[in-house]
Protein backbone atom coordinates (compact mmCIF):
# COMPACT_ATOMS: atom_id res chain seq x y z
CA UNK A 1 0.00 0.00 0.00
CA UNK A 2 1.05 3.62 -1.03
CA UNK A 3 -0.97 6.45 0.02
CA UNK A 4 1.73 9.42 0.23
CA UNK A 5 4.86 10.80 -0.67
CA UNK A 6 6.76 13.05 1.84
CA UNK A 7 6.02 16.39 0.44
CA UNK A 8 2.27 15.82 0.55
CA UNK A 9 0.01 16.98 3.21
CA UNK A 10 -3.43 15.77 3.83
CA UNK A 11 -4.30 12.12 2.79
CA UNK A 12 -7.31 10.40 3.52
CA UNK A 13 -8.29 7.17 2.06
CA UNK A 14 -10.85 4.75 2.31
CA UNK A 15 -10.00 1.06 2.53
CA UNK A 16 -12.79 -1.13 1.28
CA UNK A 17 -12.09 -4.59 2.50
CA UNK A 18 -14.69 -8.13 2.33
CA UNK A 19 -12.23 -10.27 4.83
CA UNK A 20 -10.54 -10.62 7.77
CA UNK A 21 -7.72 -11.28 5.44
CA UNK A 22 -7.83 -8.20 3.01
CA UNK A 23 -8.43 -5.85 6.64
CA UNK A 24 -5.41 -7.35 8.37
CA UNK A 25 -2.82 -7.47 4.88
CA UNK A 26 -3.66 -3.92 3.98
CA UNK A 27 -3.48 -2.16 7.58
CA UNK A 28 -0.40 -3.92 8.29
CA UNK A 29 1.23 -2.60 5.38
CA UNK A 30 -0.16 0.56 5.60
CA UNK A 31 1.31 0.77 8.98
CA UNK A 32 4.72 -0.89 8.37
CA UNK A 33 5.33 1.34 5.52
CA UNK A 34 4.88 4.57 8.49
CA UNK A 35 7.52 2.38 10.77
CA UNK A 36 10.04 2.57 7.71
CA UNK A 37 9.33 6.28 7.53
CA UNK A 38 9.56 6.68 11.18
CA UNK A 39 6.08 7.92 11.65
CA UNK A 40 4.51 8.13 15.02
CA UNK A 41 1.35 5.89 14.71
CA UNK A 42 -2.20 5.36 16.15
CA UNK A 43 -4.98 2.70 15.72
CA UNK A 44 -8.55 3.23 16.73
CA UNK A 45 -10.74 0.30 15.62
CA UNK A 46 -13.48 -2.04 17.03
CA UNK A 47 -12.23 -4.42 19.33
CA UNK A 48 -11.83 -7.35 17.25
CA UNK A 49 -10.18 -5.67 14.16
CA UNK A 50 -7.62 -4.17 16.60
CA UNK A 51 -6.78 -7.63 17.73
CA UNK A 52 -5.97 -8.89 13.70
CA UNK A 53 -3.64 -5.93 13.46
CA UNK A 54 -2.00 -6.50 16.52
CA UNK A 55 -1.61 -10.16 15.88
CA UNK A 56 -0.62 -9.22 11.74
CA UNK A 57 1.76 -6.60 12.86
CA UNK A 58 3.39 -8.71 15.90
CA UNK A 59 6.74 -7.54 17.38
CA UNK A 60 6.06 -4.28 15.59
CA UNK A 61 3.17 -3.41 17.67
CA UNK A 62 5.18 -1.85 19.99
CA UNK A 63 5.25 1.72 20.39
CA UNK A 64 1.87 2.36 18.43
CA UNK A 65 -1.03 4.03 20.04
CA UNK A 66 -3.76 1.42 19.99
CA UNK A 67 -7.71 2.37 21.21
CA UNK A 68 -10.75 0.36 20.80
CA UNK A 69 -12.89 3.10 18.44
CA UNK A 70 -16.10 1.60 20.55
CA UNK A 71 -15.04 3.36 23.52
CA UNK A 72 -13.13 6.23 22.32
CA UNK A 73 -15.50 7.06 19.26
CA UNK A 74 -18.70 5.79 20.37
CA UNK A 75 -20.04 9.59 19.90
CA UNK A 76 -18.49 10.63 16.50
CA UNK A 77 -18.45 13.98 17.59
CA UNK A 78 -15.66 13.72 19.96
CA UNK A 79 -13.42 11.48 17.92
CA UNK A 80 -12.13 14.26 15.50
CA UNK A 81 -10.87 16.50 18.99
CA UNK A 82 -10.25 13.64 21.23
CA UNK A 83 -9.13 10.95 19.09
CA UNK A 84 -7.47 12.32 16.08
CA UNK A 85 -6.14 15.80 17.17
CA UNK A 86 -5.59 14.50 20.15
CA UNK A 87 -3.18 12.23 19.06
CA UNK A 88 -1.93 14.22 15.94
CA UNK A 89 -1.25 17.43 18.26
CA UNK A 90 0.98 15.80 20.48
CA UNK A 91 2.95 14.83 17.32
CA UNK A 92 3.49 18.25 15.56
CA UNK A 93 6.84 17.67 14.38
CA UNK A 94 6.61 15.41 10.95
CA UNK A 95 3.88 13.46 9.03
CA UNK A 96 1.55 11.25 12.10
CA UNK A 97 -0.28 8.09 10.43
CA UNK A 98 -3.83 6.87 11.97
CA UNK A 99 -6.05 4.04 11.18
CA UNK A 100 -9.81 5.15 12.05
CA UNK A 101 -12.88 3.14 11.79
CA UNK A 102 -15.47 5.18 13.30
CA UNK A 103 -18.46 3.40 10.93
CA UNK A 104 -18.95 -0.51 11.99
CA UNK A 105 -22.32 -2.71 11.50
CA UNK A 106 -23.49 -2.48 14.89
CA UNK A 107 -23.86 1.71 14.76
CA UNK A 108 -27.70 2.59 14.71
CA UNK A 109 -29.82 4.29 12.45
CA UNK A 110 -29.39 7.37 14.64
CA UNK A 111 -25.93 7.42 14.88
CA UNK A 112 -25.51 6.78 11.07
CA UNK A 113 -25.75 10.93 10.25
CA UNK A 114 -23.31 12.22 12.62
CA UNK A 115 -20.96 9.21 11.30
CA UNK A 116 -21.08 10.42 7.86
CA UNK A 117 -20.31 13.73 8.97
CA UNK A 118 -17.63 12.77 10.82
CA UNK A 119 -16.20 10.84 7.84
CA UNK A 120 -16.73 14.46 6.11
CA UNK A 121 -15.59 16.67 8.37
CA UNK A 122 -12.20 15.26 9.00
CA UNK A 123 -11.12 17.12 5.52
CA UNK A 124 -12.15 20.30 6.74
CA UNK A 125 -10.70 19.34 10.24
CA UNK A 126 -6.71 18.48 8.61
CA UNK A 127 -6.68 20.25 6.00
CA UNK A 128 -2.90 21.01 5.04
CA UNK A 129 -1.73 19.49 7.99
CA UNK A 130 1.07 16.51 7.45
CA UNK A 131 -1.54 13.77 8.64
CA UNK A 132 -2.41 10.17 6.69
CA UNK A 133 -5.78 8.73 8.15
CA UNK A 134 -6.78 5.38 6.78
CA UNK A 135 -11.13 4.52 7.22
CA UNK A 136 -11.68 1.10 6.62
CA UNK A 137 -14.91 -0.09 5.55
CA UNK A 138 -16.39 -3.43 5.64
CA UNK A 139 -17.96 -4.53 2.11
CA UNK A 140 -19.73 -7.08 3.52
CA UNK A 141 -21.75 -5.87 6.58
CA UNK A 142 -22.39 -2.13 5.79
CA UNK A 143 -25.27 -0.84 4.22
CA UNK A 144 -24.79 0.02 0.46
CA UNK A 145 -25.60 3.57 1.20
CA UNK A 146 -22.69 3.64 3.97
CA UNK A 147 -20.38 3.00 1.61
CA UNK A 148 -21.67 5.31 -1.21
CA UNK A 149 -20.74 7.79 1.06
CA UNK A 150 -17.42 6.81 2.12
CA UNK A 151 -16.89 6.94 -1.85
CA UNK A 152 -17.83 10.92 -1.96
CA UNK A 153 -16.13 11.60 1.62
CA UNK A 154 -12.66 10.02 0.96
CA UNK A 155 -10.80 12.05 -1.54
CA UNK A 156 -8.44 8.47 -2.27
CA UNK A 157 -10.14 4.80 -2.55
CA UNK A 158 -8.25 1.44 -1.56
CA UNK A 159 -9.68 -2.19 -2.76
CA UNK A 160 -8.90 -4.97 -0.06
CA UNK A 161 -6.63 -6.03 -2.85
CA UNK A 162 -4.67 -3.11 -2.56
CA UNK A 163 -5.83 -1.48 -5.68
CA UNK A 164 -6.04 2.55 -4.99
CA UNK A 165 -7.85 5.42 -7.43
CA UNK A 166 -9.06 8.59 -7.35
CA UNK A 167 -12.96 9.20 -5.85
CA UNK A 168 -14.54 10.22 -8.77
CA UNK A 169 -17.26 11.44 -6.45
CA UNK A 170 -15.44 13.58 -4.11
CA UNK A 171 -17.18 15.97 -2.09
CA UNK A 172 -17.27 16.02 1.54
CA UNK A 173 -19.30 19.38 1.71
CA UNK A 174 -22.50 17.23 0.19
CA UNK A 175 -22.18 14.94 3.09
CA UNK A 176 -22.17 17.72 5.70
CA UNK A 177 -25.33 19.37 3.85
CA UNK A 178 -27.03 15.81 3.30
CA UNK A 179 -27.34 14.56 7.16
CA UNK A 180 -27.77 18.51 8.82
CA UNK A 181 -30.87 16.49 9.11
CA UNK A 182 -34.20 18.28 10.84
CA UNK A 183 -34.91 16.83 14.23
CA UNK A 184 -38.86 16.90 14.35
CA UNK A 185 -40.27 18.33 17.50
CA UNK A 186 -41.35 14.84 20.14
CA UNK A 187 -44.74 15.37 21.32
CA UNK A 188 -44.65 13.30 25.01
CA UNK A 189 -41.40 15.39 25.80
CA UNK A 190 -40.69 17.03 29.44
CA UNK A 191 -40.53 21.01 27.80
CA UNK A 192 -38.73 24.03 29.89
CA UNK A 193 -39.05 27.12 27.90
CA UNK A 194 -35.86 29.62 29.36
CA UNK A 195 -34.37 32.89 29.22
CA UNK A 196 -30.89 34.59 31.03
CA UNK A 197 -33.28 34.52 34.17
CA UNK A 198 -34.22 30.59 34.09
CA UNK A 199 -30.80 29.06 33.99
CA UNK A 200 -30.65 27.80 37.06
CA UNK A 201 -34.35 26.56 37.22
CA UNK A 202 -33.48 24.68 33.85
CA UNK A 203 -30.63 22.84 35.10
CA UNK A 204 -32.15 21.70 38.07
CA UNK A 205 -35.41 21.09 35.74
CA UNK A 206 -32.82 18.56 33.57
CA UNK A 207 -31.24 16.96 36.51
CA UNK A 208 -34.71 16.01 38.17
CA UNK A 209 -36.02 14.77 34.90
CA UNK A 210 -32.98 12.92 34.31
CA UNK A 211 -33.25 11.41 37.72
CA UNK A 212 -37.33 10.57 37.36
CA UNK A 213 -36.21 8.57 33.25
CA UNK A 214 -33.66 6.43 35.15
CA UNK A 215 -30.00 8.46 34.98
CA UNK A 216 -28.26 8.24 38.16
CA UNK A 217 -25.21 9.07 39.69
CA UNK A 218 -22.15 10.89 37.89
CA UNK A 219 -23.88 11.03 34.67
CA UNK A 220 -26.70 13.30 36.47
CA UNK A 221 -23.97 15.84 37.04
CA UNK A 222 -22.86 15.47 33.15
CA UNK A 223 -26.42 16.17 32.28
CA UNK A 224 -26.42 19.47 34.37
CA UNK A 225 -22.84 20.25 32.78
CA UNK A 226 -23.92 19.60 29.29
CA UNK A 227 -27.68 21.26 29.60
CA UNK A 228 -25.63 24.27 31.63
CA UNK A 229 -23.33 25.04 28.09
CA UNK A 230 -26.58 24.67 25.55
CA UNK A 231 -28.86 26.65 27.80
CA UNK A 232 -25.96 29.52 28.25
CA UNK A 233 -25.17 29.58 24.73
CA UNK A 234 -29.02 30.08 23.75
CA UNK A 235 -29.08 32.69 25.80
CA UNK A 236 -25.51 34.28 24.63
CA UNK A 237 -25.38 33.45 20.99
CA UNK A 238 -29.11 32.27 20.02
CA UNK A 239 -31.44 35.13 20.53
CA UNK A 240 -31.52 35.30 24.23
CA UNK A 241 -34.37 32.39 24.72
CA UNK A 242 -34.34 28.45 23.55
CA UNK A 243 -36.46 25.67 24.72
CA UNK A 244 -35.05 22.42 26.71
CA UNK A 245 -37.25 19.23 25.70
CA UNK A 246 -36.29 15.75 27.41
CA UNK A 247 -37.55 12.50 26.80
CA UNK A 248 -36.32 8.59 26.85
CA UNK A 249 -36.19 6.43 23.77
CA UNK A 250 -34.71 2.65 23.56
CA UNK A 251 -32.53 2.91 26.57
CA UNK A 252 -31.23 6.35 26.37
CA UNK A 253 -31.95 9.30 27.52
CA UNK A 254 -32.71 12.62 25.16
CA UNK A 255 -32.13 15.87 25.82
CA UNK A 256 -32.78 18.53 22.99
CA UNK A 257 -32.13 22.23 23.16
CA UNK A 258 -33.99 24.22 20.77
CA UNK A 259 -33.21 28.32 20.48
CA UNK A 260 -33.09 30.48 17.27
CA UNK A 261 -29.19 31.01 16.90
CA UNK A 262 -27.38 30.67 13.61
CA UNK A 263 -24.62 28.00 13.41
CA UNK A 264 -22.39 28.32 10.52
CA UNK A 265 -19.54 26.15 11.55
CA UNK A 266 -19.80 22.48 10.79
CA UNK A 267 -16.71 21.50 12.92
CA UNK A 268 -18.39 23.35 15.74
CA UNK A 269 -17.69 21.00 18.60
CA UNK A 270 -14.98 19.10 17.11
CA UNK A 271 -12.81 21.74 16.56
CA UNK A 272 -10.01 22.06 19.46
CA UNK A 273 -10.11 25.74 20.51
CA UNK A 274 -6.62 27.26 19.44
CA UNK A 275 -4.44 28.44 23.00
CA UNK A 276 -6.00 31.74 24.35
CA UNK A 277 -9.13 31.80 22.07
CA UNK A 278 -12.37 32.63 24.34
CA UNK A 279 -15.26 30.65 23.90
CA UNK A 280 -15.72 27.27 21.67
CA UNK A 281 -15.08 24.90 24.41
CA UNK A 282 -19.28 24.40 25.53
CA UNK A 283 -20.37 21.85 22.31
CA UNK A 284 -17.04 20.23 22.78
CA UNK A 285 -17.78 19.44 26.19
CA UNK A 286 -21.00 18.26 25.20
CA UNK A 287 -19.87 15.75 22.90
CA UNK A 288 -17.48 14.90 25.76
CA UNK A 289 -20.30 13.70 28.15
CA UNK A 290 -22.53 12.34 25.59
CA UNK A 291 -22.91 8.86 24.17
CA UNK A 292 -24.46 11.04 20.90
CA UNK A 293 -24.79 14.52 19.51
CA UNK A 294 -26.73 15.04 16.79
CA UNK A 295 -27.18 18.79 15.13
CA UNK A 296 -29.39 20.53 12.76
CA UNK A 297 -28.68 24.11 11.80
CA UNK A 298 -30.76 26.10 10.04
CA UNK A 299 -32.21 29.86 8.88
CA UNK A 300 -34.39 29.67 11.56
CA UNK A 301 -32.22 28.10 14.32
CA UNK A 302 -30.42 25.51 15.50
CA UNK A 303 -31.20 22.06 17.49
CA UNK A 304 -28.81 19.91 19.26
CA UNK A 305 -30.29 16.38 21.00
CA UNK A 306 -28.09 15.07 22.83
CA UNK A 307 -27.85 10.74 23.92
CA UNK A 308 -27.15 9.43 27.42
CA UNK A 309 -27.45 6.02 28.04
CA UNK A 310 -29.50 4.62 30.95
Amino acid sequence: MSTVTAHEAFVHPALFYRTDQEYTRQTVSFLREGLDNGEPMAVAVPGPNLELIRSGLGADAEGILFLDMTEAGRNPGRIIPKVLRGFADAHPQGRVRIIGEPIWAGRSAVEYPACAQHEALINAAFEGRAVTILCPYDEVRLDPQVLADARVTHPTLISGEGREWVSDVYDWQAVVSRYNQELPRVPDAAVFSYGAEDLPGVRHFAVAQSARLGLAGERLVDVELAVSELTTNSVVHGGGRGTLAMWAEQGQLVIEVRDAGRLSDPLAGRRPPERGQVGGRGLMLVNYVSDLVRVHAGDDGTTVRCYLSL
